[in-house]
């Protein structure tokens, strides 16, 4: 029985979060025009920086990264999510599973150290700006850019091959709208205990050690900024860091809310309510608080339905 339930064509089923109420049905459709929306917030942040020359600054190039992850994090969960929904199937085989958790484990460690980065280069920005070329160089944003998917990356190898080694037996439900590894080990007919705890530790290490960074950070920055002499220097900082702290505010208390509780703390409909936000809300309300707060974002975006209005009147 082990054996079998360890094969990579067995299937697990995941239980999903919407049945055929009118309820259900309508948040269903709520969920796809998020996910529309963050889809399209977040490939035209990608495009837009990419395409500006304006933009091409390290604190938009790190942008970028955070768009692409957010992308990809919200493309790893709700595509399947609606496949099962409409199609009425709701099984997963391993192999998937094991995708799903790396692919998102991977996308959440590589955002905490991808904004501990953001939060690096602001207190550069405004703490040392006759260094800020030299500090925040191509070469160094490059590596924390790298780093932040490398990191990422390795903790979400670790976590899905451990979870894919244990055996798991009963009904094989998964009480959740995708693998997430909570909720997978409440199937496991092993021991996890040191499994869970390895989890925590590296939950100390991928959202504390990025938090310690972006407190640090911002405490430097909110004294320097207080020590302006300049009205409009302080509320053009304030309006700068606003947008990455509200990021960081709902980003982190998600993630510790899941995977910084004893699994005997652990209940289905709140763990599926507050993944909802972080895998699905959070990427589309990304794009539209630093776009909407964000001048040059704006100026860009304009300038890009400046030109394709240009051509369709050549045209």
């Amino acid at each position: 029985m082990a054996w079998k339930n360890q094969t990579f064509d067995s299937d697990f089923i995941l239980v999903g979060i919407f049945n055929d109420s009118p309820t259900d049905i309508f948040v269903f459709s709520l969920v796809l025009g998020i996910f529309t929306v963050a889809f399209i917030g977040n490939t035209a942040m990608v495009l837009l920086i990419f395409l500006d020359n304006q933009l091409h600054t390290p604190m938009y190039f790190l942008l970028s990264q955070l768009s692409l992850m957010d992308l990809m994090l919200i493309c790893t969960t709700v595509p399947k999510m609606a496949f099962n929904y409409l199609s009425g199937r709701k099984s997963i085989f391993l192999t998937g599973c094991g995708a799903q958790i790396f692919l998102y484990v991977s996308l959440l460690g590589a955002e905490c150290f991808l904004l501990a980065a953001m939060a690096y280069d602001r207190y550069v920005a405004i703490c040392h700006p006759l260094r800020y070329s030299i500090l925040m160089s191509q070469k160094i944003c490059g590596l924390m850019a790298a780093s932040s998917w490398i990191l990422g990356s390795l903790d979400g190898i670790i976590e899905a091959a451990v979870a894919l080694s244990f055996s798991y037996c009963g009904a094989q439900e998964i009480s959740h709208f995708f693998c997430d590894v909570p909720a997978l080990l409440t199937l496991s007919c092993t021991n996890t205990l040191l499994f869970e705890r390895m989890i925590f530790i590296c939950c100390v290490i991928v959202l504390l050690f990025p938090v310690a960074v972006i407190i640090t950070s911002y405490v430097h920055v909110i004294v320097a900024v207080i020590h302006m002499g300049s009205r409009e220097g302080r509320r053009k900082a304030f309006a700068t860091c606003f947008s990455h702290l509200m990021v960081v505010g709902m980003y982190y208390e998600a993630a510790m809310f899941i995977y910084m509780r004893p699994s005997s703390d652990h209940s289905p409909n709140q763990d599926k309510l507050v993944s909802v936000f972080y895998t699905i809300l959070t990427p589309m309300l990304n794009p539209l608080i630093y776009s909407l707060r964000n001048k040059d974002v704006a100026g860009a975006f304009m300038k890009v339905l400046g030109r394709g209005k240009s051509g369709e009147q050549i045209a």
